[in-house]
């Protein structure tokens, strides 16, 4: 791929993108932990959003995370529109560029929410709260709406599972380059991609549940997947669990935020983290 695909100034936002959703899930984690120790209720991302407002210094807090979570999404869709790490045309490749473009405009959307918290506007429901249940309302109230709606529940689902998938086929590694640092941090990184999986493929079933009995209020965000976590045997010690995997899966978007490679802007000596174990295995391989 040639350089002139990837434009200088995709880097900084890239990384600025990464910085800004880390810090998020950081303050979800803390939040959800602290839940679990108080018994109270377990928060989802824009709730947790609007309760930063009250720290000091928290309406520059949203502001900064706004710009971070926009930047976010114009690195998403920039990757996907002109292909930046190489997925191609092909079917599979496609369903990833897709998939960046949903992403990227979700997180849009949540940097939009985070404006209007900084701005002072408050934002009512939870990630995604009664806007989502109105959405998703007017949807089932088309024809063939609660297919619609069950068929995003699988989609969603299916996002949840590729995320576990990464963690265990390690295919992150690709995109990171090998350090000290990253190599040691791999351990939390698998933990955070599988504690996220599990909370996305949860929506997942929310809106799928909601198609099958064509009833908007069953849809639920970040918050209501806690809540249904919390609900089980032993759910105040599973909720603080979900705390500490979004406070890995907040660590992973940081050291995405410093070691992401994108391959269109770095050098041929670059060396991954999935190189690098390539390397070591076939030197091990020799070895014998």
């Amino acid at each position: 791929m040639s350089d002139d695909r990837a434009p200088a100034w995709v880097v900084p936002v890239m990384r600025t993108g990464y910085s800004a959703r880390g810090f998020v899930y950081i303050v979800l984690g803390i939040l959800t932990i602290l839940a679990a120790w108080t018994g109270s209720e377990a928060e989802g991302t824009r709730q947790s959003l609007e309760n930063l407002r009250s720290f000091p210094g928290g309406s520059l807090m949203l502001w900064g995370v706004a710009i971070g979570l926009l930047a976010y999404c114009v690195w998403r869709l920039i990757d996907a529109f002109m292909d930046l790490e190489d997925y191609g045309h092909a079917p599979k490749g496609v369903i990833a560029r897709g998939g960046q473009v949903v992403t990227g405009l979700l997180h849009g959307y949540l940097a939009f929410s985070a404006g209007r918290l900084a701005m002072g506007q408050r934002e009512s429901g939870e990630g995604g709260g009664s806007s989502g249940h109105s959405a998703a309302s007017w949807v089932l109230q088309q024809p063939y709406g609660k297919f619609v709606i069950g068929a995003i529940g699988l989609v969603t689902i299916g996002a949840g599972v590729y995320y576990c998938y990464k963690a265990y086929s390690e295919k992150y590694k690709e995109h990171l380059r090998c350090t000290a640092t990253s190599e040691r941090l791999d351990p939390l990184i698998k933990t955070g991609l599988v504690a996220h999986g599990i909370v996305i493929a949860l929506i997942g079933a929310f809106l799928l549940y909601a198609g099958i009995t064509a009833d908007s209020s069953q849809v639920g965000g970040i918050g209501k997947a806690f809540q249904t976590v919390r609900s089980q045997p032993f759910g105040q010690i599973l909720l603080g669990g979900m705390g500490l995997g979004m406070l890995c899966f907040a660590l992973y978007c940081v050291v995405e935020a410093i070691y992401r490679v994108l391959p269109s802007r770095a050098g041929p000596d670059v060396q991954t983290l999935a190189s690098a174990a390539k390397r070591e295995a076939k030197q091990a391989v020799n070895a014998h």
